[in-house]
């Protein structure tokens, strides 16, 4: 890969976090997908009611994961909604909550698509978009669709090159062996002019330098445990190092599966117990230096986010 460094310069994160309403804000994820935790098949005006309960109860973000499908042919193949146009109909129908990607894959879609869809999402929710992104895993999906798997970490580093300076600066040049941009612009802008937070969700040692040169924050999903997270920060920090960047200038984000009252079985391994154990367990989170927990509720109905409620009164007590 060739890339023209002089592109580079500034574009270091440099914290465009948008702080939540608690010391560690809790996020929700969504289910947009068949034999989700939803139970059934959750349509457009479900995911709008559970979006709204989520909002009512004080949930600072809602989540939606990025695939064409889940499973595969020779087991069982569950379709699933398309992300972003999902996120920009919630973003336009209920207003005071964060809206993310977790995460999006740059193997679906060139960086200039990906950079404008961020840029008028964000514009549609006044400034609440994040742009969650990785580098992809689902094989099936690949194959289904005849997209390619290899160089999954290459293609996201050419795509993050491109798709990083165009939400900062609106403009990007960059030339790679599958990614390039040659005076791309972004135009025209949303209500941010250093647009929309970016968070890269991965662990690998190479994925981890990219994180410290481009991300505002880092997500690890899904752990039951505090305990589990503390060696992989260990590992961002010193990715953060050795790239020259201060750790305490990236945002930690993580995840855990919760059991609700009538548990489907579809997010494993979950967070059990009453509501003042699940409110310890999630505050364990916090202690160990996260900003932002994402709850996946099993089930996710507008009755489990209800009663996750208690949860989070506990958790802010």
């Amino acid at each position: 890969m060739t890339h023209d460094m002089s592109t580079d310069e500034g574009l270091m994160a440099t914290g465009h976090w948008v702080e939540d309403s608690r010391p560690m804000g809790v996020g929700l994820m969504m289910p947009i997908g068949e034999g989700s935790a939803f139970g059934d098949t959750p349509h457009f005006n479900d995911i709008v009611e559970m979006a709204e309960v989520a909002r009512d109860i004080g949930v600072d973000a809602l989540w939606f994961a990025d695939h064409f499908t889940m499973g595969s042919p020779e087991d069982e193949l569950r379709g699933v909604w398309e992300a972003f146009t999902l996120m920009a109909g919630v973003a336009a129908r209920v207003p005071e909550v964060k809206i993310g990607a977790l995460v999006a894959c740059t193997g679906y879609r060139n960086p200039g698509v990906i950079a404008k869809m961020t840029e008028t999402i964000d514009d549609i929710s006044d400034g609440r978009f994040i742009l969650g992104l990785g580098a992809g895993w689902h094989q099936p999906e690949y194959d289904q669709f005849g997209m390619p798997f290899d160089y999954r970490v290459t293609r996201f580093e050419e795509a993050i090159r491109i798709i990083h300076p165009l939400l900062r600066k609106g403009e990007a040049t960059s030339e790679g062996r599958f990614f390039s941009a040659n005076g791309a612009v972004n135009q025209p802008r949303g209500p941010r002019a250093a647009g929309a937070p970016i968070l890269i969700g991965s662990s690998g040692d190479r994925m981890l330098g990219i994180i410290a040169d481009y991300a505002d924050a880092w997500n690890t999903v899904w752990h039951k445990d505090a305990e589990a997270v503390k060696p992989l920060m260990e590992q961002v920090d010193a990715a953060c190092i050795a790239a020259g960047r201060d750790p305490a200038t990236l945002v930690r984000t993580a995840g855990g599966n919760i059991a609700m009252e009538g548990y489907l079985g579809r997010r494993p391994n979950p967070i059990e117990g009453d509501d003042e154990h699940k409110a310890e367990v999630i505050a364990g989170f916090r202690d160990v230096g996260m900003k932002h927990f994402v709850a996946g509720l099993d089930p996710t109905t507008p009755q489990s986010i209800e009663a996750f409620g208690h949860v989070l009164e506990r958790l802010d007590s």
